[in-house]
């Protein structure tokens, strides 16, 4: 299996950072997260990312902002909603989702 690509964005630290940890733990997962829109929407740009997991705090037009500029930009990725939950319903969630697109 190939090494999925993640970005993660949210406005709280220590949330984004559990996640961070959480994601970076799989070895065929590999994230870098962003507290900061514009920051991401350019590492986006110039990177191959498999899922985009969207995290608390984030204003809603912000995430359908960006949510639309991710599937614009790349129609191919996954674009996830987590507010917490642990680590089994994060694996859950990102397993699932790429399960029903035919991804694993």
């Amino acid at each position: 299996m190939k090494q999925l690509q993640f970005l993660l964005l949210g406005k709280n630290e220590a949330i984004l950072a559990i996640l961070l940890r959480l994601v970076n733990a799989d070895e065929n997962w590999n994230a870098i997260a962003f507290n900061n829109e514009k920051e991401a929407q350019e590492h986006f740009q110039n990177n191959k990312i498999d899922i985009v997991l969207l995290s608390s705090a984030i204003e809603d037009h912000v995430e359908k902002e960006f949510t639309a500029f991710c599937l614009k930009t790349q129609p191919d990725v996954e674009v996830i909603e987590h507010f917490g939950g642990g680590s089994g319903l994060l694996k859950s969630e990102i397993l699932h989702r790429l399960h029903l697109k035919g991804k694993i």
